[in-house]
């Protein structure tokens, strides 16, 4: 079964064809029909001063009466069709049963017409067998599209039998209408050969049509859920990265000062001279760890990005630490700057981020160089000269935020490469 605002959908579409057949039909009954009531007008009235010829009567006007009720039953049926489509009132009232009755009605009309009206039509290109077929056929093609859309296989053969079972039905029970019964057997025949052939390929595109829709609704699902996850995963990992800059930064020095203030305490009644220069350190470790959690917070807002763009960003935060630090600085960025997504401009500047202020607590180093190439790819090189460690060890210490880049280059879909050695400084690469 198909959703019901797609039957809805196709219910409505099928009265507009319905409705706009009929007046097309009309239209070239019209100009069917016309000539020969001109001729039979010119025929009938008789000239002036001439007396009627008895033996050679006027001929009488052809009887439209059928024509007339063939087209005022059909389109009065089909405004109702159309009536009960778009009611939205009427679908609920019926439920389930408001689209087979709609199909009933549109399957069942045309027969009925053309087999009680048409053949009582005047002599015409489309009042004999052929014609009655012609006439029926585009709406009992609707129907057929209504059945294939919303029933199996199975129903679609079945409908195309019942339809043509029932009309010869009233075509045997009006046989004295009827010249040859031949031909309507023959019509029929065809006709349901080539409705079962239509119905099993509509069918099928309509199962394929669903299965494609479902697939779709099963990926957007898993992608809204994936999105959701990525989201979460985001917010814990920088969950994380700030729980280390507040280990790095506000943690070490509020430990820091703690020890320092026990120490003047123990020393204020011996030593008061001692306990001044302690108390001193402890001021200049506060001083210190507010500067560092001004810094961590602040690139926790990556307000540089969004303002000066990514390569004015990276260029500002190299700058910044290279005068904090007294480094000697080495800047190589693309100009212009390759046009990348937000979130990959995201995780390169985070990662230039805690690759630069690593340097700045570990690495003493006295050279800072920021590479980037952009041919086939990103490549971002970050490399110092100072202590280094050992990039082996699965935890190298006071080196918390190398997680933290990894996972970043992981989520911007590239890869992370750490290059270091103890005495030799520490390289950095990004590829993306």
């Amino acid at each position: 079964m198909s959703h019901p605002n797609d039957s809805a959908r196709i219910l409505r579409i099928a009265a507009w064809i319905w409705i706009g057949y009929l007046l097309a039909m009309l239209a070239m009954d019209i100009f069917l029909y016309m000539p020969q009531l001109q001729r039979l007008m010119v025929r009938t009235v008789p000239l002036p001063q001439q007396p009627l010829n008895p033996i050679n009567p006027p001929l009488r006007p052809p009887n439209l009466f059928p024509v007339l009720l063939y087209y005022t039953v059909s389109l009065s049926v089909a405004a109702l069709f159309f009536a009960f489509a778009h009611w939205d009132w009427v679908q609920q009232q019926m439920g389930k049963f408001h689209y087979p009755f709609l199909l009933f009605t549109i399957a069942v009309t045309p027969i009925l017409v053309n087999a009680l009206i048409v053949p009582r039509f005047p002599p015409g290109p489309l009042a004999n067998a052929e014609g009655m077929a012609l006439r029926q056929l585009p709406v009992l093609f609707v129907a057929l599209a209504l059945a294939a859309w919303e029933y199996r296989l199975q129903h679609v053969i079945l409908f195309s039998i019942v339809t043509a079972v029932f009309e010869l039905s009233l075509i045997f029970l009006n046989a004295f209408e009827y010249q040859s019964l031949f031909v309507f057997v023959f019509i029929a025949i065809i006709r349901t050969i080539s409705f079962i052939a239509l119905g099993i390929f509509i069918s099928l595109l309509v199962t394929r049509l669903r299965e494609q829709r479902e697939s779709l609704r099963e990926a957007n699902a898993n992608l809204a859920h994936y999105a959701s996850t990525l989201e979460q995963l985001t917010v814990s990992r920088e969950r994380n990265r700030l729980a280390r800059e507040l280990h790095d930064t506000l943690a070490h020095s509020l430990t820091a000062l703690s020890v320092s203030l026990e120490t003047v305490k123990a020393y204020f009644d011996i030593d008061r001279e001692k306990s001044r220069e302690l108390l001193e350190t402890s001021l200049d470790t506060t001083r210190k760890g507010v500067n560092e959690t001004r810094r961590a917070l602040k690139s926790l807002r990556s307000s540089d990005l969004e303002d000066m763009g990514l390569g004015l960003a990276i260029q500002r935060a190299a700058e910044s630490a290279a005068a904090r630090l007294g480094l000697k600085l080495e800047l190589d960025l693309p100009n212009p700057m390759p046009s990348l997504s937000p979130d990959v401009e995201q995780a390169i500047h985070r990662i230039v981020q805690e690759a630069v202020e690593n340097i700045a607590r570990h690495s003493q180093a006295t050279k800072l160089s920021i590479r980037m190439e952009s041919k086939d790819r990103i490549v971002l090189t970050v490399e110092d000269d100072g202590v280094g460690f050992d990039a082996k060890s699965k935890e190298p210490t006071g080196h918390f935020g190398l997680v933290g880049m990894r996972e970043r280059a992981e989520l911007a879909g590239g890869k992370l490469k750490i290059e270091s050695e103890k005495g030799k400084g520490t390289r950095v690469v990004l590829t993306i």
